[in-house]
């Protein structure tokens, strides 16, 4: 198989250059050691019992980005929930592979990226044919399965407000680097709801254009889909991804 904080910053959120010895996140009180900013050395931090169990930190082609800001429930729980509820029933009828949600390891010495999308799906023909595959660190527990190397098939990210530039700038490079074939990025932050599918094309991403009545075709998972919104109790508004198998002529 193939092998310091900025004043700028918005809160809960600090970068780490790779020029640091050492950085320090006080109000979680964990220390990032100067080995982590290495890829090889990030990876076998993330795999170790100092790793923090809170937070979401990502190494990204040579900074470490730690993200520690709680998650938005309106805007971000309940998104990431509807998208996961359609892609385990699609993924249960089709049986095409796993769905992992939430703190799923994806690393690519490629491009040098060890992040924790919010959804990822790895398709049983890539684990076949050796594009992705499950890595245990646990030498006395092979079983034990912490993390996925190479390029999973498609990968969610959902906007937050901590998270605007690292998920619309700054990872969406980076995994078409890794060879992840396709990208969805889901937004419901303001007066409109975004939610966009990218397809791999020559080593960049291209948006695929939706229909008239708001359906996205995925390409690699087979199925076109359309993020709903409508207004709720308790919270403003409820998600519903919706799915179906044929587009329009």
């Amino acid at each position: 198989m193939p092998g310091g904080g900025s004043s700028g910053l918005s809160p809960g959120k600090v970068n780490y250059g790779m020029a640091r010895a050492h950085a320090i996140i006080s109000e979680d009180d964990f220390h990032v050691p100067a080995a982590a900013l290495t890829f090889d050395g990030f990876r076998a931090w993330a795999q170790s019992e100092d790793f923090p169990e809170t937070g979401r930190i990502d190494f990204l082609a040579g900074r470490v980005e730690a993200e520690m800001s709680p998650e938005e429930l309106g805007t971000h729980g309940l998104v990431k929930s509807a998208i996961a509820l359609g892609l385990g029933i699609l993924n249960s009828e089709k049986r095409l592979g796993y769905l992992f949600i939430d703190k799923t390891r994806v690393s690519s010495p490629e491009a040098q990226l060890s992040v924790e999308p919010d959804l990822v799906v790895v398709l049983s023909d890539s684990l076949q044919e050796g594009r992705t595959w499950f890595r245990s660190w646990n030498a006395r527990n092979p079983e034990r399965l912490t993390e996925i190397e190479g390029a999973v098939d498609l990968a969610v990210e959902i906007v937050s407000n901590s998270s605007v530039r690292k998920d619309t700038k700054v990872l969406p490079p980076l995994y078409a680097r890794a060879g992840v074939p396709e990208l969805w990025i889901a937004d419901a932050r303001g007066i409109d709801l975004r939610f966009e599918i990218h397809t791999l094309e020559s080593n960049a991403y291209v948006p695929v254009e939706p229909d008239a009545e708001g359906w996205i075709r995925s390409p690699r998972l087979g199925s076109s889909f359309r993020l709903v919104r409508r207004p709720a109790p308790f919270v403003r508004w409820d998600f519903t991804l919706e799915r179906r198998e044929k587009t329009s002529a």
